[in-house]
């Protein structure tokens, strides 16, 4: 989740950049003295105050967050280690430990994003993009890898054949990820702040990283449901254990649905309304604080399943 102050003349609001495209969209728009951005839509002013909230509760959201993901990270890795054998296919040991490491990673990047959030991005669009492009790595290399633990048995040991296809996973998911950092970038306001998306939202960059994310976060899980259902052999593996795994996917499909709508609106292919600018971000940011919980709640359920 990011955010930027906008270029208004109000410059104690702050407005994300989705409120900023809406607020192109809807037009006619002026500040009042209490500095609540508002339309006069139908007789009726529409107030957006998502950005100032997210301020406030963002960086605490995300330290609880990264420190529960490190206790959980550590303690599975930890079991992996003493208890070799608890787990096999299709949730094998060389699987959860790099799902593990994938979650440890993401964790990792939740103290910079909060401290940006919280006192303003100090480092740079350089670092800007960077933290975009490891974000992104961790979220593909993690999808990639739940999507071929659920379809192949390459992962039952740790062998050549499994390690090519871990080489393979990373170096995929970094490449998916490379749009990301083309996307990302710093805005100047009153203060600098790092922002997710500084491009046109029909930038051919932009457009990539979007249908890579759809791909991730939709086309994906529903591919792997319908194989599951399709084919025996994937079927005859569903145990309650195994769906630990599908987790990921459970707490990220509703952010991947909030990307479609949120391009369908910039894009003008749908018609805001007053309540769409009003809650829109609301419902997109809480989509996204969704999905950043799997970097705890994750190992959680890998931990519980293999010690069961």
């Amino acid at each position: 989740p990011d955010a930027h102050r906008s270029h208004s003349q109000s410059p104690g609001i702050l407005e994300s950049k989705n409120s900023l495209d809406l607020l192109e969209i809807l037009g006619n728009l002026s500040y009042d003295d209490s500095n609540l951005t508002f339309l006069d839509y139908d007789a009726a002013p529409c107030h957006n105050q998502y950005c100032p909230l997210f301020q406030r509760v963002a960086p605490t959201f995300l330290a609880i967050t990264c420190a529960a993901a490190a206790l959980g990270t550590g303690a599975l890795l930890v079991a992996l280690a003493k208890r070799p054998h608890a787990w096999g296919w299709p949730q094998s040991r060389a699987l959860v430990a790099q799902l593990a490491v994938g979650t440890g990673f993401f964790a990792a990047l939740l103290p910079p994003v909060a401290a940006g959030i919280w006192q303003g991005w100090r480092l740079g669009a350089g670092l800007c993009r960077l933290t975009h492009l490891l974000w992104h790595w961790s979220l593909f290399a993690q999808g990639l890898l739940v999507g071929s633990g659920s379809c192949s048995t390459a992962w039952c040991r740790w062998d050549p054949r499994s390690r090519r296809l871990a080489v393979a996973v990373w170096a995929g998911a970094l490449l998916l990820a490379t749009p990301a950092a083309f996307t990302s970038g710093t805005v100047a306001a009153p203060e600098i702040s790092c922002i997710r998306r500084s491009v046109d939202i029909r930038s051919p960059a932009y457009l990539l990283h979007l249908a890579l994310c759809l791909c991730l976060f939709l086309l994906l899980p529903a591919a792997l449901l319908v194989a599951t259902l399709a084919v025996p052999r994937l079927r005859a593996s569903w145990e309650p254990g195994v769906g630990v795994r599908w987790l990921f996917f459970g707490l990220w499909v509703p952010y991947g649905v909030g990307l479609a709508v949120d391009f369908l609106l910039h894009a003008r292919l749908l018609q805001p309304t007053c309540g769409t600018f009003e809650h829109f971000d609301y419902v997109l940011g809480l989509s996204e604080g969704l999905g950043v919980l799997h970097c705890c709640l994750g190992p959680a359920a890998l931990l519980a399943a293999g010690l069961r």
